[in-house]
């Protein structure tokens, strides 16, 4: 399973651990390579076995998800984060995305959907719900406004169209011929001139404001 894609998992409960190990142990490209019962015994397991995607509860005791989160990405850990949660709630689920979260799925999600939203996310996707998406871009649109778009030069808007189709910075670098530091460099001018905290926020901003195709 060389090629597997690399999973840890992050909840406080041990049977949805458990649950969640014996939905992916059945697919041939997922590998389970790691389980936590909080926040910082995730954050300490994601920087011990580099997975590629985590998937993490919200609310744990000690250490929650959204500062697990928030210290991941703190770490430059490359891990993408897919919360898995019970609550519904867009002021529980809102700041997980924007503390770095690709996305989010429910605890009752079923098994083909979850191996699924594993790979979208490994991918470079971001899941969202169409009630959270639209919390989010209310929220951008309240702190950024349409009116920096002007600020941004020809080459970073085209970077953010494809951050906005979900595209690595490797990708990004493939297809516009471009080293991925010199990428890396875009994407952070892109958040700064448009007061965004994250991708997730960019590529919002960019479907929102006419940037995506």
């Amino acid at each position: 399973m060389a090629d597997a894609i690399k999973v840890l998992l992050v909840d406080d409960h041990q049977v949805v651990r458990r649950g969640l190990r014996t939905f992916l142990e059945v697919q041939d490209d997922i590998e389970v390579v790691g389980e936590a019962a909080d926040g910082a015994e995730g954050v300490a397991r994601a920087e011990e076995l580099r997975p590629d995607v985590v998937l993490m509860d919200v609310k744990m005791p000690g250490m929650d998800g959204v500062e697990a989160l928030r210290r991941l990405r703190g770490l430059d850990n490359p891990a993408r984060v897919l919360i898995v949660t019970s609550f519904t709630e867009q002021r529980t689920v809102v700041p997980a995305l924007r503390a770095g979260a690709a996305g989010y799925v429910y605890k009752d999600v079923d098994p083909d959907a979850l191996a699924g939203a594993i790979r979208s996310v490994h991918a470079g996707h971001i899941l969202l719900q169409p009630e959270v998406a639209g919390a989010l871009l209310s929220q951008e649109e309240t702190n950024s406004g349409g009116g920096r778009a002007g600020s941004l030069t020809e080459r970073e808007r085209e970077v953010l169209g494809l951050i906005a189709d979900g595209r690595s910075n490797r990708e990004i670098a493939r297809a516009l011929v471009l080293s991925e530091k010199t990428v890396k460099t875009h994407v952070s001018n892109i958040l700064m001139k448009l007061d965004l905290a994250d991708r997730t926020q960019a590529a919002l901003w960019a479907v929102r404001h006419g940037a995506a195709d």
